[in-house]
């Protein structure tokens, strides 16, 4: 799959020797002028559309142009919107594809792993993996969750080895204890004299924003960071230091105000969605200007760069990526790009 190019591309550079996915973003709110683009008003007639009895889950489907080819957004990777509306909860279920959760916005909502009840909020990361029952909910009396769900589930399609499975009761019966893996995982020990963890995927099922971005800003304080990414920290399963799950991982990243990285490319997909700022990213040579909410991928082998353009605020971006199956495979390789002192020319 690999080649040293020759001839008019004798750069000494690698090339992927298939064609190139586009990237592509999606904007949960748009501008007045760009009303086309947003995603939440589409979100939201879902409501009514699919009722919550009638459905495991309401998703909408976040779709790329140029993957038209499968349900994947970039890569294996699918990625959607899920909304829930006050006081509403889907019945459990379980499948082969492996999942994760970031809150967009609203407060109330919960999911159910496996018999631990989570209650997660705006910016929270939450996993279901593969085979783990799970049913989701909103507490809330007066406002819809919004939340993006990832999911390896073309990777799955693609080794025909999926399925899918109602939970014989609807419903699971669960702890009294909320958030019960956090309290056991969620600090700087790990649990002894009990039996050990010994599931491919983290026992830490929730990960609160509030943590994550002291974390972050703990890490800045002590490093540059990398030219490429920024601050970046990885999600980890606390017992291997591996990543949450066997076929996707997850970061969120740091970007210092006014902050303009350098432009890298890996094998590997990876969808972004902004927590916090504005800015812009340069993928393949395109721009893509972002703010809070906006979700954007970057394909394999495409290089990409990222600027805040706020000079007083710091910008920051969750994303996941399928990096865990591109290490167990051998295929992770990653280039830096050399010309115009590191940056893309953007059209």
């Amino acid at each position: 799959m690999w080649a040293a190019a020759s001839g008019d591309l004798a750069d000494g550079r690698l090339h992927l020797l298939v064609s190139r996915r586009s990237g592509a973003r999606w904007r949960l709110h748009a501008a007045a002028d760009e009303q086309r683009d947003q995603s939440a008003p589409l979100v939201r007639k879902a409501l009514a559309m699919v009722k919550a009895d009638d459905a495991g889950r309401r998703v909408v489907m976040l779709v790329n142009p140029g993957r038209r080819d499968v349900s994947a957004a970039v890569g294996l990777l699918y990625t959607g919107l899920q909304i829930m509306g006050p006081g509403e909860s889907m019945t459990a279920h379980r499948h082969q594809a492996a999942a994760l959760r970031f809150v967009i916005e609203g407060t109330g909502a919960w999911t159910v792993v496996d018999g631990q009840k989570l209650r997660v909020g705006p910016r929270d990361f939450a996993i279901t993996p593969n085979n783990t029952w799970h049913e989701h909910g909103n507490e809330s009396g007066d406002d819809p969750v919004i939340w993006q769900d990832g999911l390896d589930i073309p990777l799955v399609n693609a080794l025909d080895a999926g399925f899918y499975e109602v939970h014989p009761d609807l419903r699971q019966e669960y702890g009294q204890v909320i958030n019960s893996s956090l309290l056991a995982y969620g600090g700087s020990l790990l649990p002894y004299a009990m039996e050990k963890w010994t599931r491919p995927y983290s026992p830490l099922l929730a990960y609160p924003w509030e943590a994550i971005y002291e974390a972050l800003l703990g890490f800045a304080k002590t490093t540059e960071g990398s030219p490429y990414d920024g601050v970046i920290m990885e999600y980890t399963n606390p017992v291997t230091g591996g990543s949450v799950m066997p076929t996707m991982g997850a970061h969120m990243q740091l970007l210092r105000p006014g902050q303009a990285t350098k432009a890298h490319r890996h094998t590997g997909s990876v969808i972004y969605t902004v927590a916090k700022g504005r800015g812009y990213s340069v993928i393949a040579g395109q721009r893509f200007e972002w703010k809070q909410g906006d979700i954007f991928c970057v394909p394999s082998w495409a290089w990409h760069e990222h600027a805040n353009l706020d000079q007083s605020e710091d910008a920051c971006l969750f994303s996941f990526n399928d990096f865990p199956v591109m290490n167990s495979l051998g295929f992770y390789r990653e280039e830096a790009h050399t010309d115009n002192d590191g940056h893309q020319p953007a059209a």
